[in-house]
């Protein structure tokens, strides 16, 4: 007899069992032993649904042995606390992860920490990826991160961060740090959980103090960027 033949006939001895018209259905638990597997078959059946399950299990367990322990912690618990999930890592762990790259509302956010924050800590530069998001959802804002990150772009004073209007040309010179970025940006745009900020809006330099600093609530301060929320008083 076949192992198809044996899991066929199992199946269906235990579909009759759990069926309204089988006389024991009203008594059916669940436990380690059922009635359906007391008998010579259901052994046989049971050691062949072992020996699968042992097969496709040995499969799973050799695939993860092959990657690394931080990437195991990021695929087990990718979002769940900042200290389990590796998501404000530090320099050394974010340049493992290797090349970053992404499509082009990736590379608007990757651009956005870079040249606003890459001297900043790991932590500032989360929080720059943060206030963009934020922007994002916010009903004030452009709904794309490449139109939040390019609003005002090209008129005098309007621009909303400073590296698309300040006459330098955007050229990559560090590409460790553009990874770094890069790898941020993506882990922000997966869903990682924005707690650095408290939904900050708006962040400036610490060495000018703009009009909105004076009427929006600070959340937060990452380095030389102070952080605040839009709101209203």
């Amino acid at each position: 007899m076949t192992a198809r033949r044996v899991l066929a006939m199992v199946c269906a001895a235990a579909f009759a069992a759990l069926s309204p018209t089988h006389p024991a259905s009203a008594e059916v638990t669940a436990s380690s032993s059922t009635p359906a597997f007391d008998s010579a078959l259901g052994s046989a059946a049971a050691s062949v649904i072992g020996s699968r399950l042992g097969a496709l299990m040995g499969v799973e367990t050799a695939s993860l042995a092959g990657l690394s322990r931080d990437r195991i912690r990021r695929l087990g618990a990718p979002f769940s606390s900042r200290d389990a999930d590796g998501r404000v890592m530090n320099a050394a762990e974010l340049d493992r992860m290797g090349r970053a790259r992404g499509n082009a509302q990736w590379r608007c956010l990757t651009e956005a920490i870079y040249f606003e924050a890459r001297g900043e800590s790991i932590e500032g530069q989360y929080a720059v990826a943060e206030v963009i998001l934020n922007r994002v959802d916010h009903a004030n804002y452009p709904r794309t991160i490449c139109a939040v990150v390019n609003e005002g772009t090209g008129r005098r004073n309007a621009c909303q961060f400073s590296y698309t209007c300040d006459g330098i040309p955007e050229v990559v010179t560090d590409q460790r740090a553009w990874n770094r970025a890069g790898h941020i940006a993506r882990i922000m745009m997966e869903g990682a959980p924005r707690d650095l900020t408290r939904q900050a809006t708006h962040y400036h330099a610490d060495w000018v103090s703009p009009n909105w600093a004076r009427v929006y609530p600070r959340t937060a301060r990452y380095g030389q960027h102070i952080f605040y929320r839009q709101q209203y008083r």
